[in-house]
């Protein structure tokens, strides 16, 4: 019994582990990497990944997968750059409606959960994979957004930008925005009802319903929840940039699943957490961050990436076959 403990624990603290081996490593092997700097340049980039791997951890642990959260990061962020610059002319009454920060900001996010309610209504309401419904997502608000923004960035938000590149306390603000998203959400997975109906679907989904839970309605508002944060990393990405890209978000949607798979959720669903997809968050940033200070090209480290991922599958599939 204590050696299945013991081994248990290790399994558990397998992502830890990995994260403290790669900060010695990229300690020894540049001097640019161990400073304060460098520390506060890292939450920063990881900021808007952990904002999307939070909402894909909750969707993955259901069973699921949600492939447009870059696209939809997208088609908010220029939603929000575009009513806070130019607002909406009505012009059959010549009414020019504006939006102020607070007000922009709402409607981005009103619209991420609007895009993540709808992928979560066809997946359960019409029995589709969420593979294809999310894949037409993807391409739907990758359209809407080049149709919105007319292929162009829109730049110059003013104040707006201070939510990217601001500071607060000592810590900077998209920091800030993202410990929230993660204690919340660690505070809704472990101590609610909804957290255990979530990891309860995702254990055996007919089990589920046969006990009574309303499996369709958790994984509504599930893919809700994942279409929201998406917006909020949207915000955030859009703020520092102080402009809002029509390509914005590309391939986001690798970066997530990578956190949450190299986190140690289980991608068949059931078995995995918040706390977990925060360590796989920094585990990509740093393997990115460090391989950025050792001049490795960017084709080199989508190779690395890659790596990472598979054998962070594969060290998954043993654990659960043992």
């Amino acid at each position: 019994m204590p050696q299945n403990r013991y081994k248990e624990i290790l399994q558990k603290s397998q992502s830890l582990f990995a994260l403290l081996l790669m900060i010695v490593l990229m300690t020894i092997l540049t001097d640019n990497f161990f400073t304060t700097g460098n520390f506060w340049n890292v939450l920063r980039q990881i900021s808007v990944n952990l904002c999307i791997s939070v909402g894909m951890t909750l969707v993955i642990l259901t069973g699921g997968i949600d492939l447009s959260v870059g696209s939809v990061l997208a088609l908010t962020g220029a939603v929000t750059a575009g009513l806070l610059k130019n607002g909406i002319a009505i012009e059959p009454l010549n009414i020019l409606i504006r939006y102020n920060t607070f007000g922009a900001v709402s409607a981005g996010l009103f619209l991420g959960l609007i895009l993540g309610l709808f992928n979560g209504v066809v997946i359960t309401r019409f029995k589709v994979a969420p593979f294809v419904v999310t894949l037409g997502m993807l391409t739907i608000a990758r359209g809407l957004t080049m149709l919105w923004t007319g292929g162009y960035p829109i730049t110059g938000l003013g104040k707006f930008s201070v939510i990217g590149t601001g500071w607060f306390l000592g810590i900077p603000l998209p920091v800030w925005v993202t410990g929230i998203v993660v204690g919340i959400f660690m505070i809704i997975m472990r101590k609610t009802r909804f957290g255990r109906y979530v990891y309860a679907i995702g254990g055996n989904e007919q089990a589920s319903h046969l006990s009574g839970l309303n499996v369709k309605r958790v994984k509504i508002i599930v893919y809700a929840i994942c279409g929201l944060l998406s917006a909020v990393a949207a915000v955030i990405v859009t703020a520092r940039l102080d402009s809002a890209q029509p390509n914005a978000g590309i391939s986001y949607e690798l970066d997530a699943i990578a956190a949450v798979v190299v986190g140690g959720t289980s991608l068949s669903g059931g078995r995995g957490s918040i706390a977990g997809t925060v360590l796989g968050a920094l585990i990509i940033g740093v393997l990115n961050n460090g391989l950025v200070l050792l001049n490795v090209s960017p084709f080199w480290q989508q190779v690395v990436k890659g790596f990472v991922i598979i054998v962070a599958v594969v060290i998954d599939r043993s654990n659960k076959s043992e």
